[in-house]
């Protein structure tokens, strides 16, 4: 769907054009399946010990969240960031594989968290964030997601999807921005601003079953055997969708 906000010359709405037109074609399905897979080996390959825990920890949840975009552009669906454990769930439902979005929710480590806890995460999530936001000095990519203009989705838009039902969906975003908070922590603010954020963080990863880079690794593994189940589905769901073009 046309989705171009800016774009005076005209040059972006052209490409978007004739992109449209082979979108659903079989070969171009494949083609963002199987790059979406590469994607989760990409993270799983950059899982390094001697990096900062807060780094293995993105690399190892950007893992798992991209397992949700393989089945989403086998079903011609947007592969969105935030909500993208609610549009594969609403998706595997579609195609009878409710099952495996237990799975999914698994490899995460959320599958059996309640709504008390993740509201709790969410809290100290908004307490880091705001102290995070003020603090940034050093780049990195997507460090705009930790500021006043990204607060309305990453914050609000978590606390929408828990108070319409959707905890678990909430997680992979709370602990995706709250890693990125500690990046900037670790890089930018005093040892007494990181120690006093440092226990919330690592209570949400006790929740989710990570405690040290071993478990991680652990994560990984499970995540790799479940890939050839994962494109399994992804064919089933290509060959299945009706939108999907020869």
């Amino acid at each position: 769907m046309p989705s171009v906000i800016l774009d005076p010359s005209g040059r972006l709405s052209n490409i978007q054009t004739a992109v449209a037109e082979d979108y659903a074609k079989r070969k171009w399905v494949y083609k963002r399946c199987e790059h979406a897979m590469d994607k989760i080996m990409k993270n799983l390959q950059s899982l390094n010990n001697l990096e900062p825990f807060h780094d293995q920890v993105a690399a190892w949840l950007f893992a798992a969240g991209v397992m949700c975009h393989v089945l989403l552009v086998a079903g011609l669906k947007n592969p969105t960031v935030r909500r993208r454990y609610l549009a594969v769930k609403e998706l595997l439902e579609e195609y009878g594989y409710s099952n495996f979005y237990e799975i999914l929710l698994e490899v995460l480590g959320c599958a059996k968290m309640n709504r008390t806890d993740v509201e709790c995460h969410l809290a100290r999530l908004v307490d880091v964030f705001d102290v995070a936001k003020r603090m940034i000095k050093t780049p990195f990519f997507f460090a705009s997601d930790i500021s006043d203009i990204a607060r309305p989705i990453v914050i609000d838009g978590s606390k929408e999807l828990i108070e319409g039902g959707y905890h678990r969906e909430a997680v992979f975003w709370i602990a995706a921005t709250y890693s990125r908070c500690q990046k900037i922590l670790y890089h930018d603010a005093p040892v007494e601003v990181q120690n006093r954020f440092t226990p919330g963080y690592l209570q949400l990863l006790g929740d989710l079953g990570i405690a040290s880079p071993f478990d991680l690794q652990q994560r990984g593994e499970q995540i790799k055997k479940l890939l050839p189940q994962l494109w399994s589905i992804a064919e089933v769901i290509i060959s299945a969708n009706s939108a999907v073009e020869n």
